[in-house]
C-alpha cells in the first residue's frame, strides 16, 4: 500500500510539473513567406536563417542572378539583419545564446573565406561593449538556396529577466 501511495504521489508531482511547465508559442511571419521569421517559445526566440541583402538585385529581363557581394560584404549584411530582426523582438546581440553558421566557398576566390566572416561576428560578440559571446556552429555547406549567397545564419536568443 505504501509503494502505491508513493507511485502515486510522484506521478501526481510530475503531472504537476509538465502542467506548470507550458511555454507560450508565438510565430512571427508573413504573408510573403513560406516560413516564420521567427518563433518564440517562451522567453527564448528562435530566429530564422538571414541572408544578405542582394548588393544588385536580379534581373529577370536580363537573366541576371543578384549579386551578394564577397563573404565580408555578406556578413555584415547579415548580422546587421540579425540585429535589427532582433531589436524588433525587444532583444539584442546580449540575448544571442546559439549561432549556426552555414558557409559557402566562394568561387570567385575558390576558398571557404571563414575568417572574413569570423572578423564580422566579432563586431557583434565579445566586443567591449557587447561581452557576451554565444555558443556557435559553423558549417560549410556546398550550396545555399540563393544562387551566390555564400552565408546564412540561424540564432537563438532568450529574453533576460
Amino acid at each position: 500500500m505504501k509503494m502505491k501511495n508513493l507511485l502515486m504521489g510522484a506521478a501526481f508531482l510530475a503531472a504537476s510539473c509538465v502542467a506548470q511547465s507550458q511555454v507560450t508559442v508565438k510565430h512571427i511571419q508573413s504573408e510573403k513567406s513560406f516560413i516564420a521569421t521567427g518563433v518564440w517559445a517562451g522567453d527564448t526566440y528562435y530566429l530564422s536563417g538571414q541572408t544578405a541583402t542582394p548588393v544588385t538585385p536580379a534581373d529577370p529581363a536580363k537573366g541576371t542572378p543578384a549579386d551578394f557581394g564577397d563573404m565580408k560584404t555578406q556578413a555584415a549584411s547579415v548580422f546587421a539583419k540579425i540585429q535589427k530582426s532582433l531589436q524588433e523582438q525587444g532583444l539584442d546581440m546580449k540575448d544571442v545564446v546559439k549561432a549556426t553558421v552555414f558557409m559557402a566557398v566562394d568561387p570567385k576566390v575558390g576558398k571557404l573565406e571563414f575568417a572574413a566572416m569570423n572578423g564580422e561576428f566579432g563586431k557583434y560578440f565579445g566586443t567591449k561593449d557587447q561581452p557576451n559571446k554565444p555558443a556557435r556552429s559553423a558549417v560549410q555547406v556546398a550550396a545555399l538556396v540563393a544562387p551566390g549567397a555564400l552565408l546564412e545564419v540561424e540564432v537563438i536568443a532568450v529574453k533576460s529577466k
